[in-house]
């Protein structure tokens, strides 16, 4: 833990900053009349999804993992002084939740995720093959975008730690987030080896 006792908020020493102009502005996907959709949690979406949903499931994504990728200038952090939260990137595969949402609550739903997700555009959507016990489920997906300013992914583990036990934005310091995360996976038996690392040293 850290042991820092400054009169300021502690302050990464590779932390970028970053200014109004980050944003990019991203189309949403056009839902299908009178139907609902799907959607994968592989972060905060699993332990805090704050929309309405029918059924939830234990998914798999392939080609993609779960990362501290995107540089969290908004809720884990802010643009002087920025956190770290979690992005799909290139690669592997991922465990998480897939949630069924109604044809009567797909557009709120949609909307609330795209304020939540989408704030600055640091994220691609993309509907992508989950599988589940009860059969594969085509889900929205929310992937990070490398070629955005927020991307991380060229981080090391001990930058992206220094940057975890810096964060700290308007829902609370990332190192909660990274906690949360892993309590989560753990209930669902997912052993995350990257997350677990962090989590030893944070």
């Amino acid at each position: 833990m850290r042991t820092d006792h400054s009169d300021g908020p502690a302050t990464a020493a590779s932390s970028p900053a970053f200014g109004p102009d980050i944003v990019v502005h991203r189309e949403k996907p056009q839902l299908p009349p009178n139907e609902g959709f799907w959607v994968f949690g592989y972060g905060s979406l699993m332990w805090n999804p704050e929309f309405d949903f029918a059924e939830r499931r234990e998914a798999l994504l392939r080609g993609y993992h779960r990362r501290f990728c995107i540089y969290s200038t908004r809720y884990r952090g802010t643009p002087d002084n920025p956190g770290l939260v979690l992005g799909l990137d290139r690669g592997g595969a991922c465990r998480g939740i897939a949630y069924r949402v109604t044809p009567e609550r797909a557009r709120e739903a949609l909307d609330y995720l795209w304020e939540r997700e989408m704030v600055t555009g640091a994220y691609r959507w993309k509907w992508l093959s989950n599988r589940t016990g009860e059969g594969p489920v085509p889900a929205l997906c929310f992937i990070a975008d490398p070629k955005h300013a927020q991307y991380a992914g060229h981080l090391s583990q001990e930058q992206t730690l220094e940057l975890i036990r810096c964060g700290e934005g308007y829902r609370g310091p990332c190192r909660d987030y990274l906690a949360n995360t892993v309590a989560h996976l753990d209930e669902l038996g997912i052993h995350d080896r990257r997350l677990h690392w962090l989590m030893e040293r944070v």
